[in-house]
């Protein structure tokens, strides 16, 4: 792969790919794309490596319903990403009470949203990389990336790419098929262009 700029994706992220793909065995076209693909979709095209908590009292009770089951008491969050992400991540993914800080401080970054304390220090072993202490590595692109294919790998979905069982792949990645046919669309541009480089 020579550039990534055709996909509207910053060249700066060639290196940390290659270096996934080297990793995690995505030893393939089709594994490429759909890593790719899928983590376009995620990050929006590899520019958003954090997790927009900036929701207002109405949304929180519709996102949260169990945190927040009245709009007056989503009220005191409104707008405030830091209150929000430890009150629905407090006591969590391996994170302390909403008091301790934890839900913010182990938010989602990445290409594919790592969340929560635990999710931070079992990457942290796996790629050797003290990132229960500096979560914010995880917004830098090499880290952004190993994340993502750690995350890939753990779920196995090198097997989904071999299929283009992206229905079941997107389940994995994202509990759901949220933005399936935007996935889908992305997976097949990274194709062509791979195919054609």
């Amino acid at each position: 792969m020579k550039s990534l700029s055709k996909l509207g994706i910053d060249d700066k992220w060639l290196a940390p790919l290659e270096e996934v793909f080297a990793k995690y065995n995505m030893n393939t076209p089709e594994r490429q794309a759909a890593f790719i693909g899928q983590c376009m979709h995620e990050s929006g095209k590899f520019k958003t490596l954090q997790e927009n908590l900036n929701y207002s009292a109405d949304r929180l009770h519709v996102v949260w319903p169990s945190r927040f089951p009245t709009v007056e008491s989503a009220k005191p969050y409104d707008r405030n990403p830091q209150k929000i992400a430890n009150r629905v991540y407090g006591g969590r993914m391996g994170n302390g009470t909403e008091e301790t800080g934890e839900g913010y401080k182990y938010r989602g970054r990445g290409l594919i949203q790592l969340t929560g304390k635990d999710n931070y220090t079992n990457a942290a072993k796996a790629l050797d990389a003290d990132l229960v202490n500096n979560p914010d590595l995880v917004s830098e692109p090499k880290y952004a990336a190993l994340t993502a294919g750690w995350f890939w790998n753990k779920r196995n979905l090198n097997v989904e790419a071999d299929v283009k069982n992206y229905i079941e792949m997107t389940k994995k990645i994202n509990g759901g098929v949220i933005g399936l046919n935007e996935r889908i669309a992305n997976i097949n541009s990274v194709l062509k262009e791979l195919k054609e480089a």
